[in-house]
């Protein structure tokens, strides 16, 4: 049977319908063209495929398909101690944080950095020993009484407070804390009142070690224990007004490159008015007599404290934003 016959019933090739002509090439080519058989790898599958009558290759067994749902992104922990976790929702709105609750937040996070790594109050009470030191013998002096005492007092109390103020914010802008404040929902007068009483509790601290060292040192008549409460008031007169007016001027100063100096010289004119207050409320201590302080100077002072307060409170929110 021939190799391309047609099947029955199928309409005659083109070439048939032409006819076989004794004059034509293509004939004749043909005719003298050798029979080639089929190559003897034309039926064999290529290495590497599956061959076409085979039967697929047996597929591992899939696990039951898991229930299509929301996904879980936060896996709540269980068991003794795990702490509940609330899947926070997408158009949930920052909770704001309490004034109280943020200035106790601050306050102890200053009170600890303080404590682990004592500087600023180390500072303030090696310089106050020293003053007071080199006033003992330069003057030439054993005791000191009236208003020289007081001023020696309050020129080293001054200085000293200095130290403190212009590390009010130094560690909050070295390290990111105050940018990270300005973006916690919390109010912005939470930190002034958080700085406020750390200076406080500095500046406290302070008189704890050095008003007895001037009374060794310097005072001649010691006060009695009446005078020593009304110098108490005084001092706590005083030390509100160095706080307020100093965590006012170290926000004003913070973000400038020279803020050690730009501290000093915008804090003590205005330090002045308390220092004279407060000079003239403890000279009559040290006079060695049973005079008190003068109510005079004291209101001054509590006045004092009152206006640069209301200030800070008004002021602090644009000085730290800008």
């Amino acid at each position: 049977m021939p190799r391309h016959a047609p099947r029955p019933g199928a309409p005659p090739s083109r070439r048939a319908t032409l006819g076989a002509g004794p004059g034509r090439r293509g004939d004749r080519r043909a005719a003298d063209r050798p029979r080639v058989g089929p190559h003897p790898r034309g039926r064999q599958p290529r290495p590497g495929r599956r061959p076409s009558g085979g039967r697929p290759r047996p597929r591992p067994a899939r696990g039951p398909r898991r229930a299509v749902g929301p996904r879980r992104r936060h896996h709540a922990r269980t068991g003794p101690g795990a702490l509940p976790v609330s899947a926070p929702t997408e158009n949930a709105a920052p909770r704001q944080v309490g004034t109280f609750t943020a200035i106790g937040a601050v306050l102890g996070k200053e009170l600890r950095l303080e404590r682990r790594a004592p500087q600023t109050l180390v500072a303030m009470a090696i310089f106050s020993a020293t003053a007071f030191v080199i006033f003992h013998f330069a003057l030439q002096r054993n005791d000191l009484s009236g208003g020289l005492a007081a001023g020696v007092l309050w020129v080293t109390l001054t200085l000293a407070a200095l130290l403190g103020i212009g590390r009010t914010f130094v560690a909050d802008r070295d390290e990111g804390g105050l940018d990270g404040f300005l973006l916690a929902p919390v109010d912005r007068t939470a930190l002034l009142g958080a700085k406020v009483i750390s200076l406080l509790i500095f500046l406290a601290a302070l008189e704890l070690v050095a008003v007895p060292l001037f009374a060794i040192l310097l005072l001649g008549a010691s006060p009695d224990a009446g005078q020593w409460l009304q110098l108490v008031g005084v001092l706590a007169l005083a030390d509100i007004g160095f706080a307020v007016i100093g965590t006012l001027v170290a926000a004003i100063a913070v973000r400038t490159r020279a803020r050690d100096l730009i501290t000093s010289i915008l804090a003590l004119p205005l330090l002045i008015p308390v220092i004279i207050g407060a000079s003239q409320a403890t000279r009559p201590l040290f006079e060695g007599g049973a005079a008190g302080a003068p109510a005079r100077w004291l209101v001054i002072l509590a006045l004092y404290d009152l206006i640069f307060g209301l200030l800070a409170w008004a002021l602090f929110d644009y000085l730290v934003e800008d």
